[in-house]
């Protein structure tokens, strides 16, 4: 049986929901494979429209990287908009900026409607370490607030201190549209709605085989597991870097890559409350960039780091403490209780693909470090399109998505290159 990995997250639950193994053929309208924010964001909205929903998760409700992550509400996509105009065309670049703050809303609203507890806090802020950033971050204060974002303002070096207490930034960008969470409690928040409108979840349930069979003019889906299966009108496909090989043609367009966390043990009330007296997330501007916020218990949770391919560095602490000492040098004292890692989905594009196999898989994955919000739009658009109203999805599903180049054996090896030289440039201040 599969647990939980051993973080932070994990062990400030106030309590688990366990859900039970597929042991029996069952039938529903839609099969949504993975137990993420992506499937569970999908789930929840079809089964508010009526339908009859299942959800297999392979081992935990949260176990990837929707249960490990910063925790941060960002806003936009990997590439911004105007990247997307440049390269997608004006018209793909407004459709897709209209959609770009509305993962937060969804968000905010399954916490409210559904009264999860998730130890959400409103705000974060985007930190500069050099005039060139800053720049950069005036021109991402025009474009957010041209596509319908206004809760940002720009904050020079005499106002730092009041966001985040250090030295190393010159300035930065506050967003109050974005936020930040407990993401495993968010997790098992969406899953406890989902089933209290009648959904079903399966745990420890790993999609091994789907099956399709022509019924006179409709195709059912049998989607099987170890001990089950489930015959469904519809299938999502949504495991994003853990579905591993179940759909090659996915896997080929995607590759794992490794994100680290640490948290410090609890931290003096007023210490904590110094470090960031905003209560803000936080996260630079570097191509490697690290991030940051203080938790409901008063903890220092510092992110950041990216391993191609997936998997941990050997030592996540040797990693991250030093850059946590940097930005705060009253840390270096402090120790560490908790670190861990994860992996996120990495596309050649750095966009989400969003798209259907055939005519009744439909699929989302690669959100490439912006998953929170992202894959929570993602599932909203899946259950319109699935619904009868695919004019927001076909934004994300016409977007054309390579394999990266050299195929498995190159693309960690060529990525890596790609990376080194923008971190040489964050080093060196260009």
């Amino acid at each position: 049986m599969t647990c939980y990995p051993d973080s932070y997250y994990a062990a400030s639950l106030e309590r688990n929901t366990d859900y039970p193994c597929l042991t029996e053929h069952i039938s529903a309208d839609i099969c949504v494979v993975g137990g993420g924010y992506s499937g569970l964001a999908t789930a929840i909205t079809l089964q508010e429209k009526g339908y009859k929903v299942v959800l297999l998760e392979g081992s935990k409700i949260g176990f990837g990287a929707s249960g490990r992550n910063g925790g941060q509400l960002v806003n936009s996509f990997s590439r911004d908009i105007d990247y997307i105009e440049k390269h997608y065309g004006k018209i793909t670049a407004n459709a897709m900026g209209a959609m770009a703050f509305e993962g937060a809303d969804i968000i905010r609203d399954f916490i409210k409607r559904y009264n999860i507890d998730c130890d959400y806090k409103n705000g974060g802020f985007f930190a500069a370490f050099t005039d060139k950033q800053m720049h950069e971050l005036e021109k991402k204060q025009k474009l957010w607030q041209h596509y319908g974002n206004n809760k940002l303002s720009m904050i020079d070096n005499n106002g730092v201190s009041d966001i985040v207490n250090t030295n190393a930034y010159v300035g930065g960008l506050v967003d109050e549209h974005c936020g930040h969470i407990h993401p495993l409690k968010l997790a098992l928040g969406e899953a406890e709605a989902f089933t209290s409108i009648g959904g079903q979840i399966f745990e420890q349930s790993k999609v091994i085989n789907i099956e399709h069979l022509q019924q006179s003019d409709n195709i059912k889906s049998l989607v099987k597991t170890a001990q089950g299966c489930v015959s469904a009108k519809k299938v999502v496909l949504a495991g994003n870097a853990y579905m591993g090989n179940l759909e090659p043609k996915l896997a080929r367009k995607s590759m794992p890559c490794g994100t680290q966390i640490v948290t410090t043990e609890v931290l003096p009330t007023e210490l904590a409350q110094s470090l960031i007296p905003s209560q803000y997330c936080v996260e630079d501007m570097n191509y490697k960039l690290d991030y940051y916020r203080i938790t409901a218990d008063n903890r220092l949770l510092f992110g950041g780091g990216v391993s191609y391919g997936g998997g941990d560095p050997e030592s996540i602490e040797k990693l991250l403490k030093p850059h946590m000492n940097k930005i705060f040098p009253a840390m270096k004292d402090f120790k560490i209780d908790y670190a861990w890692g994860g992996d996120f989905l990495l596309t050649m594009s750095r966009l989400p693909q969003l798209g259907r196999i055939g005519e009744n898989v439909y699929y989302t994955q690669g959100y490439s470090g912006h998953g929170v919000n992202t894959s929570h739009l993602a599932g909203k658009l899946l259950a319109e399109a699935i619904h009868g109203d695919s004019s927001r999805f076909d934004v994300f599903a016409n977007l054309p998505h390579y394999p990266f180049p050299g195929g498995r054996l190159f693309r960690v090896p060529f990525t890596m290159m790609g990376a080194w030289y923008y971190g040489l440039r964050d080093s060196l201040g260009f």
